[in-house]
């Protein structure tokens, strides 16, 4: 196991040309490449595929998974305008054409945050591709939030959410790594989590240039991703008829759907106790169990 857990994936290259801009998707590439895809992994907002190469690694002695770096992020080149952006419907459809790229039967569909949403938007765009969804925190506003996002001159407020502000602000260059770790361990959004995935997340985090290592996703784009809120997940939900299992964080949720919603049987909600939004991390075993118990 321990040379599961240790064993770098391979690295595929998935040529995507939509509305949004042709470019190639990066894919982390896990367990026995004989195989058909079993699963998808989508990261979070600002992260990049390989962060949670310790949490997936260890499920690919029994599971293939595919783990993409999504527009914006990591080693991905599609482009990222954040100008004029309302919705992750760019996320939604590169999604998409990594669906399509698929050869085998459909697959489970999961991911953290704004990659739990992204794969459910894409999962309703495609349902034949996907045979059931894991999603970890997702971010799914009240139903009133997500229709007051759709209205006149309020499609902006997303701008207003204190982390836009705090993303917008955010560091940008690093003379080195290891200037990086000692700027982010045991700090803000990355207290508590272990060294290695820390170093996971700047592996892929942080691109080389001529001015020094610059994050792979730019300040304004993850800001963009904060504020662009037009999409409806809501909508997704309800179309879909496969099952969708949603880990929720026990504090500091960005998932308001109900232990039971009204008119989605197909969906079940479980808390995570004592797990905050960043559950994934600090507490890898609940979200490893969740997604090999759905890809088995």
């Amino acid at each position: 196991m321990d040379a599961i857990r240790l064993s770098p994936p391979r690295r595929l290259s998935l040529p995507v040309d939509n509305r949004w801009g042709a470019g190639d998707m990066s894919v982390l590439d896990f367990g026995d490449a004989k195989r058909p895809v079993d699963l998808i992994f989508v990261h979070a907002n600002g992260f990049n595929a390989m962060t949670y190469r310790s949490l997936l690694a260890p499920l690919s002695g029994s599971l293939r998974i595919w783990a993409p770096d999504l527009r914006g992020h990591g080693r991905t080149t599609l482009p990222a305008d954040p100008a004029s952006r309302r919705g992750w419907t760019d996320h939604r459809d590169d999604l998409v054409a990594l669906l399509d790229a698929l050869n085998g039967p459909p697959v489970v569909l999961a991911g953290h945050s704004m990659g739990g949403t992204s794969a459910l938007l894409a999962a309703a765009e495609r349902p034949d591709r996907v045979s059931k969804l894991v999603l970890l925190d997702p971010v799914i506003w009240r139903r009133w939030v997500v229709m007051a996002f759709h209205l006149p001159l309020l499609d902006r407020m997303g701008s207003r959410i204190p982390l836009v502000r705090n993303a917008r602000r955010r560091r940008a260059l690093f003379d080195s790594r290891e200037q990086a770790m000692a700027a982010y361990v045991g700090r803000g959004a990355f207290r508590g989590w272990p060294e290695l995935m820390l170093a996971d997340y700047l592996a892929d985090g942080l691109l080389e240039t001529d001015e020094g290592l610059a994050l792979a996703c730019p300040p304004e784009w993850e800001a963009s991703n904060y504020a662009a809120q037009s999409h409806d997940p809501w909508r997704a939900l309800k179309r879909l008829d496969r099952p969708v299992r949603i880990l929720r964080a026990e504090t500091g949720s960005t998932c308001h759907v109900a232990e039971h919603p009204r008119g989605l049987p197909h969906v079940t909600v479980e808390t995570v106790e004592g797990g905050t939004h960043f559950f994934p991390m600090l507490k890898a075993d609940v979200a490893r169990d969740a997604l090999f118990d759905a890809a088995v």
